[in-house]
């Protein structure tokens, strides 16, 4: 085995009753760096898949006893998450493509293309580990087990996992926290679960939204007011400070505060006093703060817009949370989660999406986050009028959005041509997203992005050139 394959954890299994291809195909996936065991029959494979852990079979369609779908068939009810390859002739397309209805991942045409073999055997893999991972998740979120990060938060992706690891050691402590994201990306989500993982989770979480305040009304919801302050205070008001008195309190989209209440804000946050509108004495308060936005305080200082001093005392501990499109192995998760929950809600029991349907909400970007893919789920359960969510039932931009980089499956019905999958520019797309994808996951660190697609350095670096990725 020589540097440029590497040997993978993976396992393969091979059945096909013609031994030159079984063999052939057997010899190019070890080199590879897979491991690989081989079978003659449908009964063998069976046979071998019940003694081993299997990850992906790639099996002929047509073969005497057992066929590819009875092999199809039979591996799923031994192991849900095993993704199945039918090798067929040219005249068995129709046939591989029903069975990709009936859950197989996908189909090469005989002979083999080498390039087309490389590709699709990456990405069924890559869905097992999500499904694999997916459910592996669902089985600890039952348990309540969170695999010691904080309570509450869905996460498979390892960007996200390194982001809540970092909010789970500061929610110990009793400092300052401050929430960087885009909206829709759980920043008040994960300051709940700060709260709840702290030594102050016996007291109150207060949340107060910046952004929903007029700047008149800023400073009394937040420090309060006595009684006859202004026209319309009939009475005295605590602020939020003191509603979160031996608690969190969570101050949303905290760019938005104008400069006199930034002030206040920062005297509070160095002394433990807070001075109600009108009043003329100080109140002491016991309050840990967590502030969270989606703008650049930074250069928000730069600007002159919000107080150095203010940034520095709010940005103790900080905790960047990656959009969506940068944790995309969350996307199944969180939508097995919103199926869940919205089908129970709306009293539709459903079976789920039809692989269409998930390669398009994988392939979009989500703009508004993981409350846009919330909001998308819940109106197509609400709209749907079939068991399983497809296409049909997505939003055009997220179906605009999934055009390129995917895998495209025939449509049901009229002759399917030969070349419906495998022409070369649709390989060499997929394996631009594939790389595309690799670095986003690992924020640009080509090693890791090499390790995680199989390849070394060097052929990472000829594909980005090759494709113009930077």
């Amino acid at each position: 085995m020589n540097d440029d394959n590497p040997q993978r954890r993976e396992t393969l299994l091979i059945i096909d009753d013609e031994a030159p291809q079984r063999d052939a195909l057997a010899g190019y996936l070890r080199k590879r760096g897979f491991q690989v065991h081989v079978a003659d029959s449908g009964s063998a494979g069976l046979a071998i898949l019940d003694k081993e852990v299997i990850d992906l079979i790639l099996t002929d369609f047509r073969m005497p006893g057992m066929d590819g779908m009875a092999v199809l068939e039979a591996a799923r009810q031994r192991n849900p998450d095993i993704e199945v390859v039918l090798v067929t002739a040219y005249g068995s397309v129709t046939g591989a493509v029903d069975a990709m209805r009936e859950g197989a991942f996908h189909y090469l045409e005989k002979p083999v293309d080498l390039d087309a073999l490389d590709v699709i055997v990456e990405r069924a893999l890559e869905r097992h580990h999500l499904v694999s991972e997916n459910r592996q998740m669902k089985a600890r979120l039952a348990e309540g087990q969170q695999g010691g990060r904080l309570e509450g938060i869905i996460a498979a992706d390892p960007v996200m996992e390194l982001a809540l690891n970092s909010a789970a050691r500061a929610a110990a402590s009793h400092a300052t926290v401050l929430i960087l994201g885009e909206s829709g990306t759980g920043k008040e989500l994960v300051a709940r679960a700060v709260h709840a993982a702290s030594p102050r989770r016996g007291g109150p979480f207060v949340p107060v939204n910046c952004a929903a305040l007029s700047e008149s009304l800023m400073e009394s919801e937040l420090f309060g007011h006595e009684k006859g302050a202004f026209t319309g205070a009939a009475a005295l008001h605590k602020g939020r400070f003191e509603q979160a008195e031996g608690g969190t309190l969570f101050i949303d989209e905290v760019g938005e505060i104008p400069p006199s209440a930034q002030i206040k804000l920062l005297r509070v946050l160095q002394e433990r006093l807070v001075e109600r509108v009108g009043g003329t004495r100080a109140v002491p308060v016991d309050v840990r703060v967590v502030a969270a936005t989606h703008r650049d305080l930074r250069q928000m200082t730069r600007d002159g817009t919000f107080r150095e001093d203010l940034y520095y005392r709010l940005n103790v501990v900080t905790v960047s949370l990656p959009p969506l499109r940068h944790r995309r192995r969350d996307i199944p998760v969180l939508i097995d989660s919103f199926l869940a929950r919205y089908s129970a809600e709306n009293g539709k029991p459903l079976a789920g999406l039809s692989r269409e349907a998930m390669d398009a909400l994988m392939r979009y970007d989500y703009p508004g986050n993981v409350r846009e893919l919330q909001n998308i789920l819940e109106r197509a359960i609400v709209m749907a009028r079939e068991p399983q969510l497809s296409t049909r039932d997505l939003p055009p931009e997220v179906l605009a959005g999934g055009a390129d980089g995917g895998i495209e499956t025939p449509t049901a019905g009229g002759d399917v041509s030969s070349d419906a999958i495998h022409l070369p520019d649709q390989v060499e797309a997929l394996e631009r997203q594939a790389i595309h994808d690799a670095l986003q996951r690992t924020g640009g660190i080509q090693s890791r992005a090499a390790e995680l697609l199989g390849l070394t350095e060097r052929n990472l670096r000829y594909k980005l050139r090759k494709y113009g990725l930077k």
